[in-house]
């Protein structure tokens, strides 16, 4: 029977209503002949087994999602049910169906992704009429009026739906019955798959359910049926299903999943580059290590044979030159990933973590039975990284090169959001719903449905979207494998997501793109500019020994510092009292959910603190970690116990590894894995116990933990910006505002630098560029920070005083920059023209005398700066208070003590610097809100964590307990009354908040000037 699939949850690029990201909300497709759209594939499978079907026709609408899930599953079945699969798409223009194309061969099909993917980014639309494939079958819809199967190719098609057989009694088909064939879409499973169906298809169309134009949706006898009862739809034309059985015999697809697919010689010839990575290797060697040290050699020749011997040369020398391209043109970069366990990858400088200093475990990176090659994570400033990827396109061509796809998928509260609209609820009702889903969803049976279908909808793809930068190369071009879009970005994107790439044995390198990079990278040019010193950046052996740096990770003086600055990573680094590289490393994991939830994280730190005073769980686990205390802490780790602990082979052991990130817990091989592991337990002799204790330590990583050399490249990271914050806090602070990156808001950034020394002083138009600059200790805000300011008019300021000097006065300035009214009022009322000596509301006055007055404001300079009459205004009054408004307004924060805004006197009873002074007494403390991480209890209920800096610009944080959370909510930005017991956890003070109110803050029209005079 003849069955071809195409699946809306399946394939998530769709004609559809475009998403926030630019591509498509699911559309639904079809199964050709039996044409299918079933959400699970597994789902699938089962339905063609029930119905007795033996090949499927797995299509698309105008992409090739879903078709590796389903070739795995059936692979992995073979032995129950045997299900074959062919591969087509088919292609819509806005909804319509145009044709459906089947490809006879695994050349069909890449023929089929080449047109797809040339006018997917071409841009140019498809055409009605399907161009000559020369191995792809094209089946066009029965139209009434219009089918003229003289027109037709040899290889096309016209296919008939059960509801059009009688009509085709008077078409004047019938003398062509060699040029029709059986096509019976299946869309769904069953009612329900029908009803969520539909629901998609108005969240599609953005419109009610009850407004969806039946043309926009399937008709719902659109699903499976046995090979006997869908024969008897088509009983007055057996023929039509001859044809469908004869075409479907002619198609066939081979693809052997798991086997390497990427691109197999980086130099043309495999033994050229065995010959080049040794080369490489060796050169790197003398560089990293003493020539005489052996256990390193013993470990890099061991680790060269391993590679040689999965034939993943290719994947080291492009990774190598992508760090080559990237010294040449001065990026900086950060290797990572499980690469950074490989003393290869070290010497070829793809990391700068030393695997042996760390001991970290070969087997994480490679081992003789993985079929995989190591994750190399490389990480770029987000100013760089599209010219690096740009390079790897050029370098490999795009014929063979593509990003990696990512399925976004309907998530909670986006699914009951967009359920209320198709519902017909009004907004002001779907915020309440989505914001106490707990309280409403049984309120009626309108939200009982919601909440129904949100449920079965849950994760069902909603759109295409680009991982986080995984780049894919091929030894084939990469469309035998799957079309390709090209979104806002310009770089071909595939398809498919990461697991399916593994799975047919194409695997990833990741290019990423972080803001930390550009802080170092940015801080370093400002110190050799301001300081005139120039730093070496790679001095890590040094920084390690750095007492400056050991204080500040101490004390959790980290804001700014990649990956340490976070309010959580503040206090962990304080109750560890770390001040070393190892402990930074361990702490870089552990603060991961999957450790910290599971109570390991706790754990760890009492451990840390009490190396003696600890219980172990077995003696065996103590052996295996001894450096964390018998505390599994990376995802190594999991190996390690699988292997040394549970006798699990080194295969078995890395696939139980891989089942903690998500999808593959739900195959077959994880659960055969995890039986065998209780097993060898308990052949071990292990109590149940520990046994349960050890796999609840292991489940608890669930994909959120790092691999030990993972964690250490952060760490590297992390010390190159301690450092720079250690001894150059100024010039790093303007580099991390620079790059618009990190865990806090600009405001507190700034403050950060204010605490550190410097002067901040408003934008300035004879001082500031476009982005913030320092000069000495004095930091000039930079014009973009000015929210309602024409970018063009930040950027072209300073090339004009670049070019002609400074300017000498508002006219001067007007004279020479094209600007509005409105653009010049802005930068007055933040002060930028405070160097003419007049008050904001003369140089406003003169403002609007000058456009008043009609003048051509077309650029000219003024060659003799001649300026106009200087008008004498009467004396005009100025409150201080008012340049705080301006800038709260402007800026979004002010740049005067921001404690001087508040309407009362009032600052509470202690401060930051005095809390651990008073753990487990009672205070009150006026705190100027930072930053609030929300979260929820075991039971559902809302809580916080929370940071404020106190009167003395101290940072303190603080916990709200559900009924305080309940009780004294947020109320946005701003000061809060603090009233609550102070708490310590190993040392670390926090308050205990059992009570919080918003304080008032002076109003721009009161009189009471609070602030002092000459304030900017």
């Amino acid at each position: 029977m003849f069955c071809i699939f195409a699946s809306e949850q399946v394939n998530p690029l769709r004609q559809v209503t475009q998403c926030k990201t630019g591509q498509n909300v699911s559309q639904l497709p079809h199964l050709f002949f039996l044409q299918v759209r079933n959400p699970v594939h597994q789902g699938l499978f089962e339905e063609a087994q029930h119905c007795g079907i033996h090949k499927l026709a797995l299509t698309d609408i105008n992409n090739t999602s879903g078709y590796i899930e389903m070739l795995r599953i059936c692979d992995q079945n073979r032995k129950e049910y045997d299900l074959e699969i062919v591969l087509g798409i088919e292609f819509r223009t806005e909804g319509r169906l145009l044709y459906i194309g089947l490809a006879e061969n695994n050349d069909g099909f890449e023929e089929l992704n080449r047109y797809l993917s040339y006018h997917n980014t071409s841009g140019e639309p498809l055409p009605g009429k399907a161009p000559a494939f020369e191995h792809a079958f094209i089946i066009y819809p029965f139209i009434y009026e219009k089918s003229t199967p003289d027109s037709l190719r040899e290889n096309e098609f016209i296919g008939i739906r059960p509801g059009e057989v009688n009509r085709l009694v008077t078409s004047g088909l019938t003398g062509y019955m060699h040029k029709l064939i059986a096509l019976a879409p299946v869309t769904f499973r069953n009612r329900t798959g029908f009803n969520i169906h539909r629901l998609l298809r108005a969240i599609d169309k953005n419109t009610l359910l009850s407004k969806l134009d039946p043309r926009d949706q399937a008709t719902g006898n659109e699903i499976m049926l046995p090979e006997k009862e869908f024969a008897e739809l088509y009983r007055r034309f057996p023929e039509l299903l001859k044809n469908s059985r004869r075409l479907l015999a002619q198609c066939s697809i081979r693809f052997e999943l798991g086997t390497d697919k990427n691109k197999a010689a980086f130099t043309g010839s495999k033994r050229n580059d065995r010959e080049l990575l040794m080369s490489l290797a060796m050169e790197g060697f003398d560089r990293r290590y003493d020539r005489y040290d052996h256990h390193a050699r013993s470990r890099l020749f061991k680790e060269l044979d391993v590679i040689s011997s999965r034939n993943f040369e290719s994947y080291f020398l492009i990774a190598h030159d992508i760090i080559r391209f990237a010294e040449h043109k001065n990026f900086a970069h950060v290797g990572r990933g499980s690469g950074a366990n490989s003393v290869a990858a070290y010497c070829l400088r793809i990391t700068d973590v030393d695997p042996i200093e760390l001991d970290l475990y070969f087997e994480r990176f490679l081992n003789p039975v993985r079929t995989s090659p190591p994750d190399f994570d490389i990480d770029f400033s987000w100013k760089d990284r599209d010219e690096v990827t740009k390079y790897i396109f050029d370098k490999h061509t795009p014929q063979h090169t593509a990003l990696l796809g990512t399925h976004s998928t309907f998530k909670d509260r986006s699914l009951v959001r967009e359920l209320g609209k198709v519902f017909g609820l009004p907004k002001p009702e779907i915020d309440t719903i989505v914001a106490r889903p707990g309280q409403n969803r049984n309120r009626d049976h309108i939200t009982r449905l919601i909440f129904r279908y949100a449920e079965r909808m849950y994760s069902i793809p909603s759109h295409l979207s680009i991982h986080a930068g995984g780049v894919l190369i091929t030894e084939k071009p990469i469309y035998a494998y799957t079309a390709t879009d090209l979104p806002p970005k310009g770089f071909p994107v595939a398809h498919f997501e990461m697991h399916n790439a593994e799975d047919i044995g194409i695997y990833k390198l990741d290019i990423l793109s972080q803001r930390g990079l550009g802080h170092i990278k940015d801080a370093t040019a400002l110190i050799k500019t301001n300081r005139g010193v120039k730093v070496d950046i790679n001095d890590f052996e040094t920084f390690k020994k750095d007492p400056k740096i050991r204080n500040l990770i101490r004390r959790g003086k980290t804001m700014g510092c990649f990956y340490v600055e976070s309010p959580a990573m503040r206090m962990l680094l304080g109750k560890l009292r770390c001040d070393n590289y190892r402990t930074l490393v361990a702490a870089s994991s552990i603060i991961r959910p999957g450790v910290a939830r599971s109570g390991m994280m706790r754990e760890y730190i009492h451990r840390h603190l009490n190396p003696e005073r600890y219980t172990s769980i077995h003696p065996k686990m103590d052996e295996l970690m001894t450096e964390t205390y018998g505390v599994m802490v990376y995802q190594e780790d999991v190996i390690k116990v699988a292997h040394h602990f549970a006798g699990l082979t080194l295969s078995e052991a890395d696939i139980l590894r891989r089942g903690m990130s998500g999808k593959y817990r739900s195959r077959k091989e994880f659960q055969q894995v995890r039986d065998q592991f209780f097993l060898n337990c308990k052949k071990r002799g292990y109590t149940q116990e520990v046994t349960d204790r050890v796999w609840f330590e292991i489940e608890s990583f669930s994909g959120y933990s790092f691999a030990k050399g993972h964690s250490a490249s952060y760490a590297v990271e992390s010390y190159q910006s301690l450092f720079l914050k250690a001894h150059y806090p100024l010039e790093f602070m303007v580099g991390v505002i620079n790059n618009f990156g990190g865990f806090y808001q600009t405001e507190f950034y700034f403050h950060e630098a204010r605490m550190d020394g410097a002067e901040i002083e408003a934008p300035c138009i004879n001082h500031s560029d476009h982005t913030t600059t320092i000069a000495g200790d004095t930091i000039y805000i930079g014009f973009i920070h000015l929210k309602s300011l024409e970018t063009r008019i930040g950027k072209r300021i300073p090339k004009e005083r670049g070019q002609n000097g400074d300017f000498k006065s508002l006219d001067n300035f007007i004279r020479r920059i094209p600007v509005s009214l409105e653009q010049i009022s802005i930068l007055i009322r933040i002060g930028a023209f405070r160097f003419t000596g007049k008050s904001k509301r003369e140089l406003l006055w003169e403002a609007h005398l000058y456009f008043g007055k009609g003048k051509n404001m077309k650029y000219s300079v003024d060659l003799f700066n001649l300026e106009l009459p200087d008008y004498r205004l009467p004396p005009l009054d100025h409150l201080p208070y008012e340049d705080a408004f301006d800038e709260f307004e402007l800026l979004q924060f002010p740049l005067c003590d921001p404690f001087a805004l508040l309407a009362t006197g009032e600052r509470g009873d202690t401060v930051a610097g005095e809390l651990i002074k008073k753990t487990g007494g009672k205070v009150s403390i006026a705190g100027y809100l930072v930053t609030i991480k929300n979260t929820y209890t075991k039971d559902g209920k809302l809580m916080h964590f929370a940071t404020f800096y106190d009167r003395n610009g101290d940072v303190f944080d603080t916990t709200h307990f559900p009924p305080v959370a309940k009780r004294n909510p947020f109320r946005g930005r701003g000061f809060y009354m603090l009233r609550g017991k102070v708490v310590e956890d190993f040392g670390y003070p926090m308050i205990e908040v059992d009570r919080m109110d918003k304080m008032p803050m002076v109003h721009k029209e009161e009189v009471n000037v609070r602030l002092k005079p000459g304030v900017v």
